[in-house]
């Protein structure tokens, strides 16, 4: 019979699975992170978890936030097991768990107060976030942040009580500069190029919206550095929970399951302070950006070709897709004619043999990660992980046959059936929105191209134009399979 997680079982959890070499109750907080996901446990707070294994910087535990109606679900279920969290590794020949003990809090979502009250605390030096792309409030044309989001407005308005991230740590910074108290680094750890960079801007418009001396204050003092985060996380089931169980004798209320592959860059700019994160893998460098644009390229970019095309072929799991000799192939092309070429020198890295390790990743059938997964949210990914490439390409007068159909594939998804007839469940902020257009765009693929912000000025280039609406005639008249056939014998 499996055992509740809890700090009292560890002891008896520790014959199935690793456990913490320390004692989590003896940490003291340095971090407050906002987005306790499974990404989040299964990369940040895991090598936290090695460092803290080591003996070392047990004053820099984690305190989770958020400011979602989700996050509550997840702080509730965290709680009944001390903050404790099932990390499962898979990998085709071993899988192995241990339970991570980082976290020794979590804010309650909603009271702005605390939230601020704790951000203002001295101990507290350094505030992460994963929010996912879409919570940036960026215009997906410009990748620039929207100063007139009403949530954003809505915190300009009521800056004691914001109900967004930036709003929270926005008070923060501004009590801790009343007070004299030196300012948190603020580290984003979302797929999202110039992170740091991005994080910046947010806060310093939000500023800026009604304190333009704090908002020189925020940009001359707060140090956002960039970063490049990997580990592949598919979401949480029953089925994860009842392998937990079985397997391991451990009743987790929301187990994380993980590749054993990860990989963290971050830039060094941290003036109060940092864990010693280099002693477990972390690598620090001067520039991210091209480790940064490699992975969301290749790696973000490659799930995002993959997963339209999966999923109008009613394929369900990451690695059926994989197994799937026409998508493994599409994949494989696009990837070596057209984002490949497009990524620029990495320091001691091979793009070749990087592509090669992602083919291999892609291919684990231990993860169970979804295409459904995959697919989401396309309005904020596309701009980040494909559109890109395709800027790029169209500058040098390259062709864009592949990328294009990438996109077209998404707006063929979009649609809501697959090629079967099967319906596709709502999978966007702006699912209402995209199906219009899609519907549209069956007739005149053009339409698709309009909206400005997600395409901007590529929804005007002729070649981009054409390379899309031949793209989805073809998905509208032959299907899928043929379609991707065209593509690889070259006569798309």
């Amino acid at each position: 019979m499996a055992l509740p997680l809890s700090l009292t079982a560890l002891a008896r959890l520790g014959e199935t699975a690793a456990v913490p070499a320390y004692d989590p109750r003896s940490l003291r907080a340095g971090i407050v992170h906002f987005g306790v996901g499974n990404f989040h446990r299964a990369h940040q707070a895991t090598y936290l978890d090695d460092l803290f294994n080591l003996g070392l910087d047990h004053d820099w535990a984690l305190i989770g936030a958020g400011v979602r109606e989700s996050d509550k679900e997840m702080r509730a279920r965290l709680q009944r097991q001390d903050w404790l969290t099932t990390v499962v590794e898979q990998e085709t020949a071993e899988t192995t768990a241990r339970i991570t003990g980082p976290m020794v809090d979590f804010l309650k979502p909603g009271d702005s107060g605390a939230t601020i009250a704790r951000l203002a605390d001295p101990a507290i030096r350094i505030v992460s976030l994963t929010v996912t792309e879409g919570g940036y409030f960026i215009d997906p044309a410009t990748q620039r942040f929207d100063p007139a989001h009403p949530d954003i407005l809505d915190d300009a308005a009521h800056a004691d009580a914001p109900r967004t991230v930036f709003g929270l740590m926005l008070a923060a910074l501004r009590r801790r500069r009343a007070s004299r108290v030196a300012p948190f680094a603020v580290m984003s750890c979302d797929n999202i190029p110039g992170n740091g960079r991005v994080t910046r801007q947010a806060v310093v418009d939000l500023a800026r919206l009604n304190d333009a001396e704090m908002a020189d204050w925020v940009a001359g003092n707060v140090a956002f550095p960039n970063g490049m985060v990997d580990r592949i996380t598919p979401g949480t089931t029953d089925r994860e929970r009842s392998i937990v169980a079985s397997d391991y004798g451990i009743e987790d209320q929301w187990p994380v399951f993980c590749e054993r592959f990860r990989q963290w860059v971050l830039e060094d700019k941290f003036p109060a302070g940092r864990p010693a994160l280099e002693k477990v893998g972390v690598q620090f460098v001067a520039d991210v950006e091209p480790y940064e644009r490699m992975k969301i390229r290749i790696l973000n970019g490659g799930h995002a070709t993959i997963a339209y095309a999966a999923a109008l072929l009613d394929v369900q799991f990451v690695h059926e897709a994989m197994a799937n000799e026409l998508v493994r192939a599409f994949l494989a092309k696009v990837e070596r004619q057209e984002i490949l070429p497009a990524v620029p020198p990495v320091p001691g890295t091979d793009l070749g043999e990087y592509y090669k390790l992602i083919e291999g990743r892609f291919s684990n059938p231990k993860i169970g990660d979804t295409i459904a997964r995959l697919c989401f949210d396309g309005s904020n990914r596309q701009p980040k992980f494909i559109l890109p490439s395709v800027a790029d390409r169209l500058k040098s007068g390259l062709s864009v046959t592949g990328l294009a159909l990438v996109s077209a594939l998404w707006a063929r998804y979009c649609s809501g059936t697959t090629d079967s007839g099967k319906r596709v469940a709502p999978n966007d902020p702006n699912w209402a929105r995209l199906t219009a257009k899609a519907d549209v765009a069956r007739t005149n693929p053009q339409a698709w191209l309009e909206m400005r912000d997600i395409y901007g000025p590529l929804g005007d280039d002729p070649a981009y134009r054409q390379a899309f609406s031949s793209a989805l005639n073809s998905l509208w008249k032959l299907g899928t399979r043929p379609t991707l056939s065209r593509y690889l014998e070259g006569t798309l």
